[in-house]
């Protein structure tokens, strides 16, 4: 049976690149390139890569990156995307939780809830960071968002969704507080006008966790900042207002 996020990407390329939450990408970039040190030798990799936004542009101004999704219509978007802007990115359908790269690259990104954070279970979630891990070469960067469980802890999931999220609207929201899972009803408006209703069930970290799962895949550096959409900022400190958190590691 496909999950909901599975079901809520099959056709969703389109209004997905006019939601609110991806329209930080100039800055968002300018921002990984400042962390990549302008290094355009680095070979960079992007999980959850979506219809191609931060791989795209990271290819236009001359990084080599492969990015892989579970959705082909997300994907295919990718492409034309990419045909249209004139530069040429790997884009391959993989599951984020069974990636077979081996220190390939030296630097690996995860934005905008790229896969990380979706999974039914911990265990899940983990095998995501365990495959980016294995991806980055000694020394390389793990540069990802996650959703912020502070957030939750003082605010209502369901009202920042509503206001924020465009064609998605959120219901029925339930947070616990055992697991920090927040479970709820999406109602998403896809490409063919064709609503769906999806019950879904996100993981929300809290920066120790974080930061300890971090450190036994053998991260040296890790950084946990709040992350403001098309603003990142080594600045910006974490704390309840944020919706997300922006972590930034680096391998032993």
């Amino acid at each position: 049976m496909k999950q909901w996020y599975e079901k809520m990407f099959e056709n969703y390329a389109r209004t997905y690149d006019q939601e609110v939450f991806t329209q930080g990408t100039m800055g968002e970039v300018d921002f990984l390139e400042q962390e990549f040190e302008y290094d355009r030798t680095k070979k960079i990799l992007d999980i959850g890569c979506g219809t191609g936004r931060h791989a795209i542009e990271l290819a236009k101004r001359g990084y080599t990156v492969t990015g892989i999704d579970l959705s082909e219509s997300q994907l295919s978007r990718a492409r034309e995307k990419a045909a249209e802007a004139g530069v040429q990115v790997e884009f391959i359908q993989q599951d984020a939780r069974t990636l077979n790269f081996q220190q390939e690259f030296e630097a690996v990104i995860m934005l905008c809830e790229g896969a990380f954070s979706l999974m039914e279970t911990d265990e899940m979630n983990f095998q995501i960071l365990q495959g980016a891990s294995k991806a980055l070469k000694p020394k390389g960067i793990f540069i990802f968002t996650c959703l912020n469980a502070l957030f939750p802890l003082y605010h209502s999931v369901k009202d920042f969704i509503n206001q924020n999220a465009g064609e998605v609207v959120s219901s029925n929201n339930t947070f616990d507080l055992m697991t920090f899972r927040d479970y709820s009803t999406a109602t998403v408006v896809d490409d063919s006008r064709v609503k769906q209703i999806l019950q879904c069930n996100e993981r929300y970290y809290a920066p120790s966790e974080i930061s300890w799962l971090l450190k036994s895949l053998q991260f040296r550096t890790i950084d946990i900042l709040g992350a403001e959409l098309g603003q990142f900022n080594r600045e910006k400190k974490l704390s309840t207002e944020d919706y997300e958190m922006l972590v930034i590691s680096r391998k032993y």
